[in-house]
């Protein structure tokens, strides 16, 4: 993991060395660890520069290729950086934040959704201060209507009004339509591939979606990628480059 850049300028390509299927960046190996950091930077970079609370959205083509590890581990190095920071299990059909972490699926995202309240408070990570985790809660008939509805344009402006970064954990491209339902509500998207499962095709299809749902891409994270094998060069030539360098 780890996103490719030149100088100041970015490329909209991460990459992963080793990935261990332990959750949460303490518990990583120390090459995981520093690239999620990377991860973390070179967001910075590539983010709108004066967005107050950027959404990112964290998606796959398919199911299996860790983006919900992806989710965690990056809401959680954010808040380690001292950033106020919201992890959003967006995930309403097959939620998995909540196990990974062990903690209740409920009240979450759909409770808010139906216009049940609660006090975000009542979401705080005991590991972090400033790192709060909203779980699905119970699975609703309409996901992806309810990501799309202007009740869930209301939450998240009100949740940018109190921290610094929102990630939410979307399902695959390729499965459902969730996470091109709330395309217009999020600052850009990222795309995890995962070594040795990911077929180029479900990629080019993911891809094409978003970008015909006008989703800002903001870069690719490999999972599983062994050190010194070809897979960056197997997956950057599907990005044009356009002519200041920036990977698309």
């Amino acid at each position: 993991m780890g996103l490719y850049k030149k100088k100041k300028r970015h490329k909209n390509f991460m990459s992963s060395n080793v990935e261990k299927m332990k959750t949460l960046h303490k518990n990583l190996e120390f090459t995981a660890t520093e690239q999620y950091k990377l991860i973390r930077t070179n967001l910075d970079f590539t983010l709108p520069e004066n967005e107050k609370c950027p959404v990112i959205g964290v998606t796959s083509s398919m199911r299996g290729e860790g983006k919900s590890t992806t989710s965690i581990n990056l809401s959680y190095v954010f808040a380690e950086k001292g950033s106020k920071v919201l992890l959003i299990d967006g995930d309403l059909r097959l939620p998995s934040v909540a196990k990974k972490l062990e903690i209740p699926s409920s009240p979450g995202l759909a409770d808010l959704l139906r216009g049940k309240g609660a006090q975000i408070s009542e979401f705080k990570s005991h590991l972090l201060e400033n790192w709060f985790v909203l779980p699905s809660g119970d699975i609703p008939p309409n996901p992806s209507e309810l990501l799309g509805s202007s009740r869930m344009e209301n939450i998240l402006n009100k949740l940018r009004e109190i921290f610094d970064y929102i990630i939410i954990d979307l399902p695959p491209v390729n499965i459902v339509s969730d996470a091109v339902s709330i395309s217009s509500l999020i600052s850009g998207m990222i795309v995890v591939i995962r070594e040795e499962y990911t077929e180029k095709k479900e990629l080019d299809r993911c891809i094409r979606q978003l970008k015909l749902s006008n989703v800002k891409v903001l870069g690719c994270v490999i999972n599983g990628a062994k050190s010194g094998t070809g897979t960056y060069s197997k997956y950057k030539n599907y990005y044009q480059t356009d002519p200041r360098g920036v990977r698309k």
